[in-house]
């Protein structure tokens, strides 16, 4: 198995596999209602909900990086209330986390691992440092998450 084949399972595990961690992405926002993702049991912090779009948009970010593009971050870093609370929004949150997961497989079963040592101009991390980043951000918000679940 080379490294983006490992990398793949990492993104796969997380997801929807069987991470060391014993918890993912797909299984733990599967029990959320749009209800309970809406809801902010911390006053100052942000739903399920507007942490599920944050991912979306850091994952989208951090492929088109890796794809040469460079981009502006927005001042709000992502987080953004939520409009449309409705069950129809969320299952198509739903899909654009999903869409995002094959975009990145896509992208990593055809990547060149010569291409991990390039550098993103803006921050001077790597290709590789991007890709472990991503994987450790949805982790990261991983937690959140199902901590929040917890309280809703």
């Amino acid at each position: 198995m080379n490294e983006t084949e490992r990398i793949q399972t990492l993104f796969t595990d997380l997801y929807h596999g069987h991470p060391w961690l014993d918890v993912t992405l797909q299984d733990t926002l599967s029990r959320i209602t749009a209800t309970q993702a809406n809801q902010r049991p911390i006053s100052d912090g942000n739903t399920i909900w507007e942490i599920v779009n944050h991912l979306i948009a850091w994952r989208q970010n951090v492929l088109k990086r890796v794809q040469g593009e460079v981009l502006q971050t927005p001042s709000n870093n992502y987080i953004k209330r939520i409009e449309d609370d409705s069950k129809e929004a969320w299952q198509q949150t739903l899909e654009a986390l999903e869409t995002t997961q094959k975009e990145w497989l896509y992208f990593l079963n055809t990547f060149n691992e010569a291409d991990f040592v390039k550098e993103y101009s803006v921050n001077k991390l790597t290709y590789y440092q991007h890709i472990h980043g991503i994987i450790q951000h949805d982790a990261y918000h991983l937690g959140q998450i199902v901590l929040l679940a917890k309280m809703v």
